[in-house]
């Protein structure tokens, strides 16, 4: 299929300096012990994950002749790896606060080197093209709405606003690779649903293990407002199902979900600071 990612569109990764806070407020998000161990669990799959990501995007980037595909490989490569070390700086953050964070990182690096093993390079691809449909819709989520990061520490909120920019830059390019290596629609729906069972399995490990070590796993007042936040009438994650469901179409592509207006919106912020190389 032909690829709709915006012409002209860069992706340059931004060398920045967060300065995360040592130590890091053990609820940094507005007090709020769900909202800030749901981002928690989900940036301590990061460094691992996105070191996959890289690895199985370079298995085929001799094979893909097209210029501006492979300059896009280039800036997908230098943001993942970028965000990677950003996010493993996290996660010592986190573990200094005393969360069992090795532990977390094994399972998930058990899984990696299990898919790396047995899969074939085109399953892995796929892998990586499903699991980059996720963090863009939910970066997209993110940068939608202002709930989602409201109340947040200052320096936490400009991370993941800053790692959403950039996910929603790079969201087609292991699609547009996988699509010129293999294609395979059958084999993209199935990668997507592995990847989301265990996506969502490793994060909700990591948060039930954080609220544990809180004290704060059987406060069902805190699940009661938590789960509102995330699935209720309101909630931050209900807008994000339909986009999820759009992956299983016939000819879907990322950009037809097209923000280039939240990249405009937002890029400005961390444009003194741009690369000017990827």
């Amino acid at each position: 299929m032909a690829s709709t990612t915006p012409a002209g569109l860069q992706i340059r990764p931004r060398h920045l300096d967060f300065n995360l806070p040592k130590p890091l407020p053990r609820h940094w998000h507005g007090g709020d012990a769900f909202k800030t161990h749901l981002f928690d669990s989900m940036s301590v799959l990061f460094p691992d994950g996105e070191r996959f990501f890289i690895d199985s995007v370079r298995q085929f980037r001799d094979q893909i002749s097209d210029p501006v595909l492979k300059e896009q490989i280039r800036g997908f490569i230098g943001q993942e790896g970028h965000h990677s070390r950003e996010h493993l700086e996290y996660s010592n953050r986190l573990r200094d606060l005393g969360y069992d964070i090795t532990t977390i990182e094994r399972r998930a690096q058990a899984r990696i080197r299990f898919t790396q093993k047995k899969f074939s390079p085109q399953r892995q691809l796929a892998a990586t093209a499903a699991l980059e449909h996720i963090t863009a819709i939910l970066a997209d989520g993110l940068l939608q709405n202002p709930e989602a990061l409201a109340g947040a520490h200052p320096a936490m909120a400009r991370l993941w606003r800053w790692h959403a920019l950039e996910e929603t830059e790079h969201k087609a390019v292991a699609f547009d690779v996988y699509n010129q290596v293999c294609g395979s629609r059958k084999l993209l729906r199935r990668a997507m649903l592995m990847g989301t069972l265990f996506f969502f399995l490793d994060s909700t490990r990591g948060m039930l293990h954080m609220l544990k070590r809180d004290g704060l796993l059987w406060n069902w007042r805190l699940w009661r407002d938590g789960l509102q936040w995330t699935w209720g009438k309101q909630g931050i994650f209900r807008p994000l199902i339909g986009a999820y469901l759009d992956f299983f179409k016939a000819g879907f592509h990322p950009w037809q979900h097209n923000n280039l207006d939240l990249l405009a919106k937002f890029s400005s912020e961390f444009e003194p600071a741009a690369s000017t190389a990827a």
